[in-house]
């Protein structure tokens, strides 16, 4: 099977892989704000659906809907467990939300770039430099202190957390195994594709059991933050899915791990301008300086050299991997 491989457009993968960054980092302001009038259910239904819509006739407009019938050996496997892997995702993360507290559940989120990383490691044969196995251990070691830190301010009520703590750890595993079929499947699929099969069935499972009564509760400036939250949806997924064929899912994921500490800033920042609407989170000092070793760590990943390059096709297989590329409009090769 030929595997995935980078466009080598490393400038464009690192934007792209910080405007998912950025965008994530923004996405739990208006959610919690939301989440005061709608139910989390309601408010992924919403999302998956118009997601579906825009992508379907931005994709439609273009003559570009997915092919399915092209799909060929494990694409139809692949495709099958992106969707049950982002789906299982956003269900898991709401249902470990609703035990915990948004602050718990962003942090513990963030476990799942590194599984993505150690896939990728294994599986796509992405190879890594001793700096980068140095910056690596120390993301992991300031994403560990920063855990502990944040959840000890919160140690007196901590009991009541464990099992949605559970369940968020579960929706890091899923996300991570949903980004390593999406990298794959991008063989095969273009990333709006794969990108909009995910959003029509994942908006099939969950608008049926949304509340759409209280959607006409809305003020204009929810509605406002819905429809942020919703265009967020399309547009930090989009890169992400972009971001992973021009750079290496390992260095994608250690962008993703600054998340924490780009929510952290734009909740300072959202305060400022309304607190009622956007209390600040408490940050206790320990964490700070594992968000630093955070930063430290994730830069020493995602920008420095790899040890081998990607390597080439074999020229047995060169035709076959030139038709699957150039099949998807994603394909900028």
């Amino acid at each position: 099977m030929v595997r995935h491989s980078t466009s080598g457009r490393r400038g464009l993968g690192l934007a792209l892989a910080g405007t998912t960054m950025t965008l994530w980092g923004l996405l739990p302001l208006a959610l919690k704000a939301l989440l005061e009038k709608l139910d989390s259910t309601t408010i992924v239904g919403f999302r998956f659906l118009c997601s579906a819509l825009l992508v379907g006739l931005l994709l439609a407009s273009r003559s570009r809907l997915p092919r399915l019938g092209a799909l060929r050996g494990s694409g139809w496997w692949l495709l099958v467990i992106a969707i049950v892997g982002l789906g299982g995702n956003y269900m898991t993360y709401m249902v470990g939300l609703n035990l915990t507290s948004p602050a718990i559940a962003q942090v513990i989120i963030q476990l799942a770039p590194p599984i993505l990383t150690f896939g990728s490691l294994l599986y796509f044969r992405e190879h890594f430099t001793p700096l980068q196995w140095l910056g690596f251990s120390v993301l992991l070691a300031g994403l560990g202190l920063f855990f502990y830190a944040q959840i000890e301010i919160r140690a007196d009520d901590l009991g009541a957390y464990y099992i949605g703590v559970l369940w968020v750890a579960g929706a890091a595993l899923l996300w991570a195994i949903y980004g390593m079929a999406q990298k794959q499947l991008l063989v095969q699929m273009s990333s709006q594709s794969i990108m909009l099969c995910v959003y029509i069935v994942c908006a099939l499972f969950f608008v049926p059991l949304s509340s759409t009564t209280a959607l006409f509760e809305l003020s204009s400036l929810e509605w406002a933050l819905l429809a942020f939250a919703t265009l967020n949806t399309v547009l930090a997924y989009g890169a992400f899915s972009e971001a992973l064929e021009h750079l290496e899912a390992s260095r994608v994921s250690a962008i993703l791990s600054l998340t924490p500490l780009a929510t952290i800033a734009f909740s300072r920042l959202a305060n400022g301008f309304a607190p009622e609407l956007f209390p600040a989170d408490p940050i206790a000092p320990w964490a700070w300086v594992g968000a630093l070793a955070v930063i430290a760590g994730s830069v020493l990943v995602a920008l420095s050299g790899s040890s081998r390059r990607s390597r080439k096709v074999p020229k047995r297989l060169a035709p076959a991997a030139a038709e699957l590329r150039t099949e998807g409009p994603g394909s900028t090769r």
